[in-house]
Protein backbone atom coordinates (compact mmCIF):
# COMPACT_ATOMS: atom_id res chain seq x y z
CA UNK A 1 0.00 0.00 0.00
CA UNK A 2 1.38 3.33 -1.02
CA UNK A 3 -0.26 6.46 1.28
CA UNK A 4 0.34 9.94 0.36
CA UNK A 5 -0.80 12.10 3.63
CA UNK A 6 -0.94 15.91 1.53
CA UNK A 7 -0.48 19.05 3.31
CA UNK A 8 -0.75 17.90 7.43
CA UNK A 9 0.54 20.10 10.51
CA UNK A 10 3.32 17.09 10.83
CA UNK A 11 4.62 17.23 14.79
CA UNK A 12 7.62 15.01 15.53
CA UNK A 13 9.10 15.97 19.49
CA UNK A 14 12.14 13.76 18.23
CA UNK A 15 13.46 15.96 15.51
CA UNK A 16 11.63 19.58 16.84
CA UNK A 17 9.47 19.02 13.50
CA UNK A 18 6.44 21.25 13.73
CA UNK A 19 5.56 22.29 10.32
CA UNK A 20 3.06 21.93 7.21
CA UNK A 21 4.18 18.82 5.47
CA UNK A 22 3.50 16.02 2.75
CA UNK A 23 4.46 12.48 4.33
CA UNK A 24 4.72 9.69 1.57
CA UNK A 25 4.70 6.14 2.93
CA UNK A 26 5.42 2.80 0.75
CA UNK A 27 5.36 -1.01 1.86
CA UNK A 28 4.85 0.22 5.46
CA UNK A 29 8.10 2.57 5.45
CA UNK A 30 7.87 6.22 5.57
CA UNK A 31 9.78 6.88 2.62
CA UNK A 32 9.40 10.41 2.47
CA UNK A 33 8.91 13.71 4.58
CA UNK A 34 8.53 17.42 2.34
CA UNK A 35 6.93 19.48 0.73
CA UNK A 36 4.48 19.32 -1.93
CA UNK A 37 5.69 15.55 -2.43
CA UNK A 38 2.50 14.89 -4.58
CA UNK A 39 4.05 16.87 -7.71
CA UNK A 40 6.86 13.75 -7.89
CA UNK A 41 3.50 11.54 -9.21
CA UNK A 42 2.27 12.01 -12.77
CA UNK A 43 -0.89 9.82 -11.88
CA UNK A 44 -1.95 10.07 -7.63
CA UNK A 45 -5.02 8.00 -8.20
CA UNK A 46 -2.42 4.93 -7.91
CA UNK A 47 -1.94 5.98 -3.90
CA UNK A 48 -4.18 5.99 -1.59
CA UNK A 49 -4.43 10.27 -0.62
CA UNK A 50 -5.33 11.52 2.88
CA UNK A 51 -6.35 15.01 3.06
CA UNK A 52 -4.21 16.36 6.14
CA UNK A 53 -5.20 20.04 5.82
CA UNK A 54 -5.85 21.66 8.82
CA UNK A 55 -4.94 18.31 11.01
CA UNK A 56 -2.27 17.33 12.63
CA UNK A 57 0.08 14.52 11.60
CA UNK A 58 1.95 12.80 14.75
CA UNK A 59 3.91 9.86 15.71
CA UNK A 60 1.03 7.20 16.70
CA UNK A 61 0.99 7.23 20.41
CA UNK A 62 2.95 4.54 22.78
CA UNK A 63 0.89 3.57 25.97
CA UNK A 64 3.54 1.61 27.78
CA UNK A 65 1.02 0.84 30.80
CA UNK A 66 -2.17 -1.05 29.87
CA UNK A 67 -4.21 -4.40 30.44
CA UNK A 68 -5.17 -6.60 27.47
CA UNK A 69 -6.27 -8.88 30.24
CA UNK A 70 -5.03 -12.04 28.13
CA UNK A 71 -4.81 -14.93 28.80
CA UNK A 72 -7.06 -15.83 31.09
CA UNK A 73 -10.13 -12.62 31.59
CA UNK A 74 -10.93 -12.83 28.14
CA UNK A 75 -14.58 -11.72 29.49
CA UNK A 76 -13.10 -8.19 30.53
CA UNK A 77 -11.06 -7.60 27.33
CA UNK A 78 -8.79 -9.76 25.18
CA UNK A 79 -5.41 -8.74 22.81
CA UNK A 80 -8.05 -8.20 19.85
CA UNK A 81 -10.67 -5.99 21.35
CA UNK A 82 -7.74 -3.81 23.72
CA UNK A 83 -5.91 -3.36 20.21
CA UNK A 84 -9.21 -2.09 18.52
CA UNK A 85 -9.86 0.20 21.22
CA UNK A 86 -5.77 1.29 21.15
CA UNK A 87 -5.90 2.17 17.43
CA UNK A 88 -9.18 4.55 18.17
CA UNK A 89 -7.60 6.36 20.66
CA UNK A 90 -4.81 7.00 18.33
CA UNK A 91 -2.21 4.05 20.21
CA UNK A 92 -0.07 2.57 17.53
CA UNK A 93 1.88 0.18 20.50
CA UNK A 94 1.05 -0.66 23.88
CA UNK A 95 2.71 -2.45 26.49
CA UNK A 96 1.15 -5.05 28.46
CA UNK A 97 1.41 -5.52 31.76
CA UNK A 98 1.52 -9.01 33.41
CA UNK A 99 -1.20 -9.71 35.83
CA UNK A 100 -3.04 -12.03 33.66
CA UNK A 101 -4.03 -15.48 34.28
CA UNK A 102 -1.45 -17.73 33.98
CA UNK A 103 0.79 -14.44 34.74
CA UNK A 104 3.14 -13.36 32.37
CA UNK A 105 6.56 -14.44 34.67
CA UNK A 106 7.48 -17.18 31.83
CA UNK A 107 8.90 -17.12 28.30
CA UNK A 108 5.95 -19.43 26.95
CA UNK A 109 3.50 -17.33 27.90
CA UNK A 110 5.07 -14.28 26.89
CA UNK A 111 5.80 -15.65 23.39
CA UNK A 112 2.02 -16.75 23.64
CA UNK A 113 1.07 -12.97 24.16
CA UNK A 114 3.07 -11.53 20.59
CA UNK A 115 2.20 -14.68 18.79
CA UNK A 116 -1.50 -13.89 19.27
CA UNK A 117 -1.13 -10.39 18.81
CA UNK A 118 0.17 -11.36 15.62
CA UNK A 119 -2.97 -13.04 14.83
CA UNK A 120 -5.17 -10.63 15.80
CA UNK A 121 -3.40 -7.37 17.23
CA UNK A 122 -4.59 -4.15 15.15
CA UNK A 123 -1.17 -2.32 16.48
CA UNK A 124 2.15 -3.04 18.19
CA UNK A 125 1.71 -5.52 21.46
CA UNK A 126 4.82 -5.49 23.60
CA UNK A 127 4.72 -7.60 26.42
CA UNK A 128 5.88 -6.89 30.06
CA UNK A 129 7.12 -9.61 31.76
CA UNK A 130 7.02 -10.22 36.00
CA UNK A 131 9.65 -9.38 38.37
CA UNK A 132 8.44 -12.48 40.56
CA UNK A 133 7.16 -15.43 40.09
CA UNK A 134 3.54 -15.33 40.34
CA UNK A 135 3.44 -12.11 41.18
CA UNK A 136 3.84 -12.93 44.60
CA UNK A 137 7.02 -10.98 45.49
CA UNK A 138 8.55 -14.33 46.98
CA UNK A 139 10.73 -15.52 44.05
CA UNK A 140 12.49 -13.67 41.33
CA UNK A 141 11.19 -14.91 37.78
CA UNK A 142 13.69 -15.33 34.85
CA UNK A 143 14.31 -12.05 33.94
CA UNK A 144 17.19 -13.21 31.35
CA UNK A 145 14.48 -15.66 29.57
CA UNK A 146 11.72 -13.15 29.81
CA UNK A 147 13.89 -10.74 28.05
CA UNK A 148 15.02 -12.94 25.24
CA UNK A 149 10.99 -13.98 24.41
CA UNK A 150 10.64 -10.53 23.54
CA UNK A 151 9.58 -8.66 26.54
CA UNK A 152 10.39 -4.56 27.05
CA UNK A 153 10.48 -4.18 30.71
CA UNK A 154 8.97 -6.06 34.10
CA UNK A 155 6.92 -5.46 36.65
CA UNK A 156 4.59 -6.29 39.25
CA UNK A 157 2.16 -4.13 38.05
CA UNK A 158 -1.34 -4.56 40.52
CA UNK A 159 0.57 -5.33 43.16
CA UNK A 160 3.72 -4.06 44.66
CA UNK A 161 7.22 -5.98 45.12
CA UNK A 162 7.03 -5.42 49.35
CA UNK A 163 10.49 -7.15 49.38
CA UNK A 164 12.94 -4.75 49.51
CA UNK A 165 15.45 -7.05 49.13
CA UNK A 166 14.01 -8.55 46.14
CA UNK A 167 13.19 -5.32 44.51
CA UNK A 168 17.01 -4.37 44.85
CA UNK A 169 17.78 -7.89 43.55
CA UNK A 170 15.45 -7.54 40.15
CA UNK A 171 16.98 -4.31 39.94
CA UNK A 172 20.35 -5.68 39.36
CA UNK A 173 19.33 -8.05 37.40
CA UNK A 174 17.18 -6.41 35.14
CA UNK A 175 20.41 -4.08 34.68
CA UNK A 176 22.59 -6.48 33.41
CA UNK A 177 20.06 -7.37 30.69
CA UNK A 178 19.26 -4.11 29.84
CA UNK A 179 15.65 -3.93 31.13
CA UNK A 180 13.19 -1.58 33.05
CA UNK A 181 11.41 -2.19 35.89
CA UNK A 182 8.61 -0.54 36.46
CA UNK A 183 7.68 -0.16 39.69
CA UNK A 184 3.66 -0.30 41.42
CA UNK A 185 4.11 1.73 44.05
CA UNK A 186 2.35 0.80 47.26
CA UNK A 187 3.03 -0.14 51.11
CA UNK A 188 0.66 -2.80 52.03
CA UNK A 189 0.79 -2.20 55.70
CA UNK A 190 -0.01 1.40 55.46
CA UNK A 191 -3.31 0.33 53.06
CA UNK A 192 -4.80 -1.02 55.57
CA UNK A 193 -7.73 -1.92 53.33
CA UNK A 194 -8.37 1.28 52.02
CA UNK A 195 -10.38 2.17 49.19
CA UNK A 196 -10.54 5.54 48.35
CA UNK A 197 -8.19 8.61 48.86
CA UNK A 198 -7.55 9.81 52.67
CA UNK A 199 -9.61 12.65 53.26
CA UNK A 200 -12.49 14.91 53.35
CA UNK A 201 -14.54 12.67 50.76
CA UNK A 202 -14.03 9.30 52.38
CA UNK A 203 -14.78 10.94 56.21
CA UNK A 204 -18.33 12.07 54.10
CA UNK A 205 -18.96 8.96 52.76
CA UNK A 206 -17.91 6.84 55.41
CA UNK A 207 -15.22 4.89 53.64
CA UNK A 208 -11.87 4.20 54.85
CA UNK A 209 -8.65 6.34 53.37
CA UNK A 210 -6.10 5.44 51.73
CA UNK A 211 -2.96 8.09 52.86
CA UNK A 212 -0.67 9.75 50.45
CA UNK A 213 2.27 7.83 52.28
CA UNK A 214 1.06 4.43 51.06
CA UNK A 215 2.53 5.58 48.01
CA UNK A 216 5.03 7.91 48.32
CA UNK A 217 6.72 5.76 51.12
CA UNK A 218 7.19 3.06 48.54
CA UNK A 219 8.91 5.76 46.16
CA UNK A 220 11.15 6.68 48.21
CA UNK A 221 12.38 3.05 48.95
CA UNK A 222 12.86 2.35 44.90
CA UNK A 223 14.70 5.57 44.28
CA UNK A 224 17.02 4.77 47.14
CA UNK A 225 17.69 1.28 45.79
CA UNK A 226 18.11 2.56 42.56
CA UNK A 227 20.95 5.57 43.79
CA UNK A 228 22.61 2.60 45.89
CA UNK A 229 23.01 -0.19 42.67
CA UNK A 230 23.19 2.61 39.99
CA UNK A 231 20.52 1.24 38.50
CA UNK A 232 17.41 2.25 36.58
CA UNK A 233 13.88 2.25 38.13
CA UNK A 234 10.37 3.85 36.47
CA UNK A 235 7.72 4.52 39.11
CA UNK A 236 4.37 3.80 37.73
CA UNK A 237 0.82 6.03 37.94
CA UNK A 238 2.05 8.69 40.07
CA UNK A 239 -0.58 10.27 41.77
CA UNK A 240 0.97 12.85 44.74
CA UNK A 241 2.38 15.58 45.19
CA UNK A 242 4.93 13.60 47.57
CA UNK A 243 5.27 11.00 45.17
CA UNK A 244 6.35 14.16 42.32
CA UNK A 245 8.62 15.79 44.68
CA UNK A 246 10.77 12.51 45.69
CA UNK A 247 11.28 12.13 41.44
CA UNK A 248 12.15 15.58 40.97
CA UNK A 249 14.69 15.71 43.79
CA UNK A 250 15.99 12.25 42.90
CA UNK A 251 16.32 13.39 39.61
CA UNK A 252 18.69 16.81 40.33
CA UNK A 253 20.64 14.38 42.47
CA UNK A 254 21.47 12.47 39.49
CA UNK A 255 19.35 9.28 39.98
CA UNK A 256 18.56 6.92 37.40
CA UNK A 257 14.63 7.64 37.82
CA UNK A 258 11.87 8.50 35.24
CA UNK A 259 7.90 7.91 36.32
CA UNK A 260 4.35 8.28 34.74
CA UNK A 261 1.22 10.01 35.48
CA UNK A 262 -2.47 8.87 33.89
CA UNK A 263 -4.96 11.14 32.71
CA UNK A 264 -7.20 10.62 35.46
CA UNK A 265 -4.88 12.14 37.97
CA UNK A 266 -4.50 15.83 35.94
CA UNK A 267 -8.20 16.00 35.10
CA UNK A 268 -10.12 14.35 37.86
CA UNK A 269 -10.08 14.28 41.96
CA UNK A 270 -11.61 12.41 44.89
CA UNK A 271 -14.30 14.75 44.47
CA UNK A 272 -15.37 12.28 41.51
CA UNK A 273 -16.19 9.03 44.11
CA UNK A 274 -19.29 11.75 45.39
CA UNK A 275 -22.25 9.11 45.18
CA UNK A 276 -20.07 6.10 45.47
CA UNK A 277 -19.04 5.95 42.10
CA UNK A 278 -17.18 3.25 41.30
CA UNK A 279 -15.97 4.19 37.74
CA UNK A 280 -14.15 6.57 39.82
CA UNK A 281 -12.76 3.75 41.91
CA UNK A 282 -8.59 2.85 40.92
CA UNK A 283 -5.44 2.12 42.80
CA UNK A 284 -3.87 4.79 43.26
CA UNK A 285 -6.94 6.30 44.49
CA UNK A 286 -8.14 9.85 42.64
CA UNK A 287 -6.34 12.77 45.22
CA UNK A 288 -7.08 16.59 46.04
CA UNK A 289 -7.11 19.49 43.87
CA UNK A 290 -3.51 20.27 45.82
CA UNK A 291 -1.73 17.05 43.98
CA UNK A 292 -3.20 17.13 41.15
CA UNK A 293 -2.08 20.41 40.54
CA UNK A 294 1.38 19.04 41.45
CA UNK A 295 1.11 16.43 38.99
CA UNK A 296 0.20 18.93 36.49
CA UNK A 297 3.35 20.88 37.88
CA UNK A 298 5.57 17.85 37.37
CA UNK A 299 4.45 17.39 33.53
CA UNK A 300 5.41 20.94 32.57
CA UNK A 301 8.72 21.05 34.25
CA UNK A 302 9.84 17.43 33.02
CA UNK A 303 9.56 15.76 36.24
CA UNK A 304 6.73 13.38 34.56
CA UNK A 305 8.29 11.81 31.57
CA UNK A 306 5.13 9.75 30.37
CA UNK A 307 1.59 10.43 30.23
CA UNK A 308 0.36 6.24 30.26
CA UNK A 309 -3.55 5.00 30.12
CA UNK A 310 -3.16 2.46 32.69
CA UNK A 311 -6.46 0.85 30.94
CA UNK A 312 -7.52 -1.45 33.17
CA UNK A 313 -11.13 -3.01 31.63
CA UNK A 314 -13.54 -4.76 34.04
CA UNK A 315 -17.18 -6.09 33.31
CA UNK A 316 -20.08 -4.56 34.51
CA UNK A 317 -20.16 -6.94 37.26
CA UNK A 318 -17.70 -5.70 39.16
CA UNK A 319 -18.08 -2.03 39.21
CA UNK A 320 -21.78 -2.22 39.76
CA UNK A 321 -21.19 -3.48 43.48
CA UNK A 322 -20.94 -1.75 46.39
CA UNK A 323 -17.69 0.74 46.90
CA UNK A 324 -15.80 -1.60 49.00
CA UNK A 325 -16.01 -4.28 46.87
CA UNK A 326 -15.76 -3.37 43.27
CA UNK A 327 -12.49 -3.69 41.41
CA UNK A 328 -10.11 -1.04 41.14
CA UNK A 329 -9.30 1.15 37.62
CA UNK A 330 -10.86 2.04 34.80
CA UNK A 331 -10.03 2.00 30.52
CA UNK A 332 -8.14 4.86 29.38
CA UNK A 333 -7.42 3.97 25.35
CA UNK A 334 -10.18 5.86 23.96
CA UNK A 335 -9.87 8.81 26.10
CA UNK A 336 -5.87 9.73 26.87
CA UNK A 337 -5.61 11.71 23.48
CA UNK A 338 -8.59 13.74 24.23
CA UNK A 339 -7.93 14.52 27.63
CA UNK A 340 -4.76 15.52 26.81
CA UNK A 341 -5.25 17.95 24.76
CA UNK A 342 -8.54 19.69 26.67
CA UNK A 343 -6.98 19.62 29.70
CA UNK A 344 -3.35 20.52 28.98
CA UNK A 345 -2.57 21.90 25.82
CA UNK A 346 -5.98 24.00 25.68
CA UNK A 347 -5.40 25.52 28.81
CA UNK A 348 -1.62 26.13 28.05
CA UNK A 349 0.41 23.93 30.07
CA UNK A 350 1.87 21.92 27.71
CA UNK A 351 2.15 22.12 23.61
CA UNK A 352 1.13 19.59 21.65
CA UNK A 353 4.78 18.68 20.84
CA UNK A 354 4.75 18.18 24.13
CA UNK A 355 2.29 16.37 24.93
CA UNK A 356 2.90 14.14 22.08
CA UNK A 357 6.71 13.44 23.52
CA UNK A 358 5.08 12.42 26.98
CA UNK A 359 2.61 9.97 24.90
CA UNK A 360 4.87 8.84 22.46
CA UNK A 361 8.33 9.76 22.04
CA UNK A 362 9.15 9.17 25.71
CA UNK A 363 7.34 5.67 26.67
CA UNK A 364 9.28 4.06 23.25
CA UNK A 365 12.72 5.32 24.09
CA UNK A 366 12.04 4.01 28.23
CA UNK A 367 10.86 0.62 26.70
CA UNK A 368 13.89 0.94 23.85
CA UNK A 369 11.27 -0.05 20.93
CA UNK A 370 11.44 1.52 17.86
CA UNK A 371 8.61 4.16 17.62
CA UNK A 372 7.24 7.33 18.36
CA UNK A 373 8.60 9.32 15.77
CA UNK A 374 8.37 10.48 11.97
CA UNK A 375 11.41 9.99 10.47
CA UNK A 376 11.96 8.62 6.77
CA UNK A 377 13.24 4.85 7.00
CA UNK A 378 10.96 4.17 9.46
CA UNK A 379 8.05 2.21 10.12
CA UNK A 380 4.67 4.24 9.11
CA UNK A 381 3.17 4.06 12.60
CA UNK A 382 1.21 7.99 12.52
CA UNK A 383 -2.25 9.17 13.64
CA UNK A 384 -4.42 12.11 12.17
CA UNK A 385 -6.25 14.20 14.01
CA UNK A 386 -8.28 17.97 14.52
CA UNK A 387 -7.22 18.79 17.93
CA UNK A 388 -9.84 22.18 17.61
CA UNK A 389 -12.75 19.25 17.07
CA UNK A 390 -15.13 18.98 20.18
CA UNK A 391 -16.51 15.61 20.47
CA UNK A 392 -18.63 14.12 23.16
CA UNK A 393 -17.61 10.87 24.95
CA UNK A 394 -20.09 8.07 24.65
CA UNK A 395 -18.35 5.02 26.26
CA UNK A 396 -21.09 2.87 24.77
CA UNK A 397 -19.49 3.53 21.15
CA UNK A 398 -16.24 2.30 22.36
CA UNK A 399 -14.48 -0.52 21.11
CA UNK A 400 -13.16 -1.90 24.25
CA UNK A 401 -15.31 -4.48 26.04
CA UNK A 402 -15.51 -2.99 29.03
CA UNK A 403 -17.20 0.85 29.65
CA UNK A 404 -15.68 1.70 32.84
CA UNK A 405 -15.04 4.96 32.19
CA UNK A 406 -15.79 7.93 34.12
CA UNK A 407 -15.88 10.34 31.46
CA UNK A 408 -19.40 9.81 29.75
CA UNK A 409 -20.58 12.56 28.45
CA UNK A 410 -17.46 14.72 29.04
CA UNK A 411 -17.04 17.19 25.90
CA UNK A 412 -13.34 16.78 24.91
CA UNK A 413 -11.28 17.68 21.88
CA UNK A 414 -9.26 16.46 18.95
CA UNK A 415 -10.94 12.77 18.17
CA UNK A 416 -8.53 11.04 16.21
CA UNK A 417 -9.53 10.52 12.70
CA UNK A 418 -6.88 8.11 11.12
CA UNK A 419 -4.55 5.32 12.78
CA UNK A 420 -1.62 3.91 10.44
CA UNK A 421 0.47 1.41 11.82
CA UNK A 422 2.85 0.03 10.27
CA UNK A 423 1.71 1.82 6.86
CA UNK A 424 -2.09 -0.02 6.90
CA UNK A 425 -4.90 2.03 7.48
CA UNK A 426 -6.67 0.63 10.52
CA UNK A 427 -8.82 3.52 11.43
CA UNK A 428 -10.47 5.89 8.47
CA UNK A 429 -12.24 9.02 8.99
CA UNK A 430 -12.51 7.55 12.53
CA UNK A 431 -14.16 4.33 11.45
CA UNK A 432 -12.06 0.99 12.72
CA UNK A 433 -11.44 -1.29 9.36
Amino acid sequence: MRILIKGGRVIDPKTNTDKVLDVYIENGIIEEIGEDISKKFEDLSELTVIDAKGKVVSPGLVDMHCHLREPGQEYKEDIESGTKAAAMGGFTSVACMPNTNPPIDNAPIAEYVINRAAQVGKVNVYPIGAVTKGLKGEVLADIGELKFAGVVAISDDGRPVQNANIMRRALEYADMFDTLVVSHCEELELLDGGVMNEGYMSTYLGLKGISNAVEDVQIARDIILAEETKTRVHICHVSTKGGVELVRQAKKRGVNVTCETCPHYFTLTEAAVDGFNTNAKMNPPLRTQEDLEAIIEGLCDGTIDVIATDHAPHHIDEKNLEFDKALNGIIGFETALGLGITYLVKTGKLTLSELICKMALNPANLLSINKGMISEGKPADIIIFNPDEEYTVDVNSFSSKSKNSPYDGYRLNGKVEYTIVNGKIVVNQGILL
